[in-house]
């Protein structure tokens, strides 16, 4: 009896033993012996290759769009690709559901803070853990996918771009290793990228949005009609790097074209971007989604396509295989009739979908039986998994100034602390865009009750428009406190998706706000920005009354808390400044300027071209430690140029390009310099290293960066201890730059490599 009992409660809190996720070929299934593409024992491009081939014309035509319906004569199930990932697993999409045995997925800090840390290693981890949470959710029979679009790889060109936060900041070089760090992660790579993977994903990474998209709706210019023209030299130098990187390096198996149009092209419509430089120069072999319409509008909004039909062909004869909403499940076989496509251009755009649900391991037969397959419901929200989620961002959050060391607080010594501000009891706000439902959030303000019971909390404003400002209330409590914390900044009301600002100061009172309580506070106050996108508080910057400033960007499930350790010293911040912060007056240059490099009237954008005041720099940040740099070695170190290849340009430099060095030729051009980093505060700390180059005649002739970053690398390390780290320095990967014509070109001179005041001089030779 009492055995029975016990089957009969494990029936209920458990159910009967749950079904396997969709799937194809059960071995069960007296017919998959009979298809090639069952067969695990045959490539996957002749797995793919049969299965295309037993697919009539209109079955065919339902597969070419995101939400793919089943093909139940060949027992394959329905496929939606469109599944979010960006910082944690998501509901955006369609592919993924909370309703059942999971109901949260580890929100980690959106993207810009965590590449605040400048840790590669910890970037990978967040995926890893990203991809095995899909996989539990998966496996639970939540999903009807397993291509997560993402990462978003584009350059935050400007600083009012709504989607900024989404990225890992304006540096190509980082954001490439972003990429590659990211893609690894989630697809189950090691993170050296030297694992075989077996022909088998643990999930599917999706490099966006290829490419030059930065704008999403400003002054009432859309994405959709926006036509970036951009030079050749930007383009090779600022704006595809990152995605020439997660293709070669990362290996990614999806990339999705985006709805802008570069010099007049549509990006989902250019063959020379999706087939001859992603699949050719690259060697990409994934699949390529359109974004969301991104097809429809092309006839619809640019008015690029005279019929729907020659969209339909544009796109597919252009490289592009899948379309995220409906047009070419409504076109194609019209388009098909007229003869602007053949059944051959949907044949190879096929090829290219199963081969990555192959590779998924859909096509295995049961995934609980497969590799990944014993990830469960309990592996999604782990303990270990929550904990990355603050390690995460503690190693992000950036503090920007620190007058006469008024934080960490004391715990001993705060007996009252105020909390004011619009951002400090909204747990929403901590996550950002592309969140999913978190394991669970502390607000800023329940966290820093936890060291200060006598906590007061006013919001100071309405909202985080801060239309209305109670700043009398605000004041009173302020007086009456030992210490103040303002928790400011911006939310998904002023910066998302569709929406880029206008403006890089705070909205409405906010400002008024902060000052007044400033100047009616006891002692200097704390001022905490949570955004995505820089402001210009170059107010607060110059306001003794404001001690101390911290930037914790949208910090994810766990930032509350990380946050609140960082003012009351149980974690010394480390985070560095992956964007230029500048002034207002930036607003003045039309966002619709793709120019990089600065001109007479232009200031140029990032902190490799930009000449103009700075609010912060990028790399700024501060710590309660301080830390020191020298290279081991001050002697001058040269590197070689081809010489037989070499040639003059129009300043009678000479130079080489990198492609006569040849793989080779780089290989050899390369050197490693040591840099010595000992922490001279009384703190432990985790600190990132950043290493720039730059050449002797710097940026002042409008073609080179001013700097460029060329390494970083973090490093924990205790008082007083002192740590080498070794930088590998490569000619043709770091020293070179872009002509006129978007060549990628190395010219001789003097160089200088950079950590902080440390200087040392490399020769270039032919």
């Amino acid at each position: 009896m009492a055995k029975l009992l016990l089957l009969l409660l494990l029936f209920i809190f458990h159910g009967v033993e749950s079904s396997p996720p969709p799937h194809s070929c059960d071995p069960s299934n007296p017919t998959t012996k009979l298809y090639k593409f069952c067969r695990t024992d045959l490539p996957i491009s002749q797995r793919a290759r049969d299965l295309v081939s037993r697919l009539n014309i209109d079955e065919k035509i339902s597969q070419l769009v995101n939400t793919a319906p089943g093909i139940p004569r060949l027992g394959v199930p329905a496929y939606e690709w469109w599944s979010e990932g960006l910082h944690g697993v998501a509901g955006v999409g369609l592919g993924i559901r909370f309703n059942g045995t999971v109901k949260a997925a580890t929100s980690f800090p959106q993207v810009i803070l965590t590449a605040a840390s400048f840790d590669s290693y910890e970037w990978f981890r967040i995926a890893q853990v990203i991809g095995k949470e899909a996989r539990g959710v998966y496996n639970a029979g939540q999903a009807q996918g397993m291509t997560f679009w993402a990462p978003n790889i584009n350059i935050f060109r400007d600083p009012r771009w709504g989607r900024g936060q989404e990225t890992p900041g304006e540096d190509p070089m980082m954001t490439g290793t972003y990429a590659v760090a990211y893609v690894r992660g989630l697809q189950g790579d090691s993170f050296d990228g030297r694992k075989t993977l077996s022909n088998h994903l643990q999930a599917s990474a999706c490099c966006k949005h290829f490419t030059a998209y930065d704008l999403d709706r400003w002054k009432g210019i859309t994405r959709y009609v926006f036509n970036a023209q951009v030079s050749l030299a930007d383009l090779a130098e600022t704006y595809q790097p990152p995605f020439k990187k997660c293709i070669e390096e990362g290996r990614a198996s999806g990339i999705m074209c985006a709805y802008n149009r570069v010099n007049g092209i549509p990006s989902c419509a250019d063959p020379n971007l999706l087939t001859r430089t992603a699949r050719g120069l690259w060697r990409f072999s994934g699949y390529i989604t359109s974004d969301c319409d991104a097809v429809s509008i092309i006839h619809d909004a640019q008015g690029y396509a005279k019929t729907p039909e020659d969209a339909v062909a544009d796109v597919l004869k252009a490289g592009m295989d899948v379309n995220c909403g409906s047009y070419l499940q409504k076109h194609t076989k019209s388009a098909l009739q007229q003869k602007k496509v053949s059944e051959k251009d949907i044949d190879r755009a096929l090829l290219n979908l199963f081969s990555v649900r192959i590779r998924l391991g859909l096509f295995n037969g049961d995934p609980n039986k497969l590799p990944y397959g014993n990830i469960s419901p309990n592996d999604v929200c782990s303990p270990a998994h929550q904990a990355l989620a603050l390690e995460a961002a503690r190693n992000g959050i950036v503090l920007l100034k620190n007058n006469l060391k008024l934080l960490p607080f004391s715990k001993r010594s705060v007996s009252s602390l105020a909390v004011i501000g619009p951002n400090a009891n909204v747990a929403k706000t901590l996550l950002g865009n592309y969140a999913g439902p978190p394991c669970k959030t502390v607000t800023p303000l329940d966290a820093l009750r936890g060291y200060v019971k006598n906590a007061v909390y006013h919001n100071g404003c309405d909202s985080v428009a801060c239309s209305n400002a109670a700043i009398d209330q605000a004041v009173a409590i302020a007086r009456n406190a030992d210490h103040v914390v303002l928790i400011m900044g911006l939310d998904q009301t002023e910066e998302k998706e569709d929406m880029d600002r206008v403006d890089l100061s705070l909205p409405g009172k906010q400002r008024e706000l902060i000052t007044s309580v400033a100047n009616a506070a006891k002692k200097p106050v704390v001022l905490v920005l949570i955004c995505g996108g820089p402001v210009d508080i170059s107010f607060a910057t110059n306001n003794d009354k404001i001690g101390s400033i911290i930037w914790a960007g949208y910090p994810g499930e766990a930032g509350g808390i990380a946050l609140a350790e960082i003012i009351f010293g149980d974690h010394n911040p480390g985070g560095r400044l992956p964007v230029t912060w500048y002034p207002q007056s930036f607003v003045n240059v039309q966002m619709t300027d793709m120019r990089m490099r600065s001109t007479t009237g232009y200031p140029g954008r990032t902190y490799k071209f930009y000449k103009g005041p700075k609010v912060f720099e990028f790399g700024h940040g501060l710590s309660y430690s301080t830390y020191s740099y020298r290279f081991k070695t001050l002697a001058e170190t040269n590197l070689y140029l081809n010489q037989s290849k070499a040639q003059l340009n129009s300043d009678s430099v000479r130079y080489t390009l990198v492609s006569d060095m040849g793989k080779e030729g780089c290989d050899v051009a390369k050197t490693k310099v040591i840099v010595t980093v000992e922490n001279q505060g009384e703190m432990a700390g985790k600190h990132p290293v950043l290493m720039f180059a730059r050449h002797e005649r710097g940026g002042d002739d409008g073609k080179r960066a001013e700097k460029q970053l060329v390494g970083f690398k973090s490093i924990v390390l205790s008082n007083g201890e002192k740590a080498e780290m070794e930088f590998e320095i490569g000619l043709c990967e770091h020293l070179s730059r872009a002509n006129e014509v978007g060549v990628m070109v190395v010219e001789e001179g003097k160089y200088f490599l950079t950590v902080g005041d440390s200087e040392l001089p490399l020769i270039v030779n032919v």
